[in-house]
């Protein structure tokens, strides 16, 4: 593997894996949208952590969500910020996308595009590679179903093209071995036979968004496992309890050694409109580092909203 493509994957990872760092920049964790009424007896709703598991490891809704956006038109407001070491905000870009659908064709319109500090290169490219890759795969979202060959794609063509459904893999269905990542693949997949047992579930029921009964399922790591045994720190997911769908997922990931240190939180939330799952929110905060490449710490808030059907 060259180097950039190596970099590339290193992007890939940070924009979907999370740590406990606790940046207050802003709040990504799904269990703060949810008002928790008490810890459950699974057993009492008859269902095993096994159930959980399955639903975790086999969904495919939570996908289809990013793809049900290709048949709406919605208003897609994006804010991004990057920091200094210190944490201090030295980058700001803020977009509001207006995603129509006109005489039977999308239509994307920039009601705002305003950037401030440090976030492009003299090229016109964006200094990070976090924002970059970020922004390469939530906007190919609302333009496709995450197959589209863009040739403005981070990760160029040829074989890195693959890192990509590596990336997706990640965000959209944790829990299982990515083959092919450098000192992560191993680490994945956490209710395998080698991690489970660095891991403690916890269950509870609450209302979402005010209205939807939900269970929280937990997956958190043991406070007796040593920090480089485990890459995923904690998931938690949010599951409508009539229907078992997810409606939100956390995801809080650290790992370091020679070659990578990344510490990131990830948030994503859905609801429905028209019966379908849509992504309402998605939130990032995180720092990553590899050798002879300037550290980088970044945060993102996309908010999505006005969903209207297509005609």
């Amino acid at each position: 593997m060259n180097k950039k493509a190596l970099i590339a994957l290193c992007l890939l990872l940070s924009a979907f894996t999370l740590k406990a760092q606790q940046i207050q920049r802003f709040n990504p964790d799904t269990i703060r949208t949810i008002v928790i009424d008490s810890a459950v007896n699974i057993i009492s709703h008859r269902l095993t952590a096994q159930d959980f598991i399955d639903a975790v490891v086999h969904d495919t809704s939570f996908y289809k969500a990013f793809q049900n956006m290709k048949r709406y038109a919605f208003t897609a407001e994006n804010r991004i910020y990057t920091y200094d070491k210190q944490n201090k905000v030295n980058g700001k870009i803020y977009r509001k996308i207006r995603h129509d659908f006109v005489d039977g064709k999308r239509q994307t319109t920039y009601l705002i595009n305003q950037d401030e500090g440090a976030v492009k290169k003299k090229n016109g490219k964006y200094e990070l590679y976090t924002v970059e890759m970020f922004d390469y795969i939530f906007m190919n979202a609302y333009n496709s179903d995450f197959t589209s060959s863009s040739s403005s794609s981070a990760l160029g063509k040829g074989k890195n093209a693959g890192y990509k459904a590596k990336l997706k893999a990640l965000i959209f269905t944790p829990g299982r071995r990515i083959s092919g990542i450098p000192f992560i693949s191993s680490k994945t997949e956490i209710f395998g036979p080698e991690l489970r047992q660095y891991y403690n579930y916890e269950f509870a029921r609450g209302t979402y968004m005010d209205s939807i009964p939900v269970y929280r399922f937990k997956v958190i790591k043991k406070p007796s496992t040593a920090d480089d045994d485990t890459m995923i720190k904690e998931m938690t997911t949010i599951f409508d309890m009539n229907t078992f769908q997810i409606l939100g997922r956390y995801i809080d990931m650290k790992f370091s050694n020679m070659f990578v240190d990344f510490n990131v939180q990830m948030d994503i939330e859905l609801n429905r409109f028209n019966g379908e799952l849509l992504p309402t929110k998605i939130t990032y905060q995180g720092n990553w580092d590899i050798p002879f490449h300037k550290e980088e710490r970044a945060s993102f808030l996309i908010v999505q909203k006005d969903y209207n059907k297509a005609p």
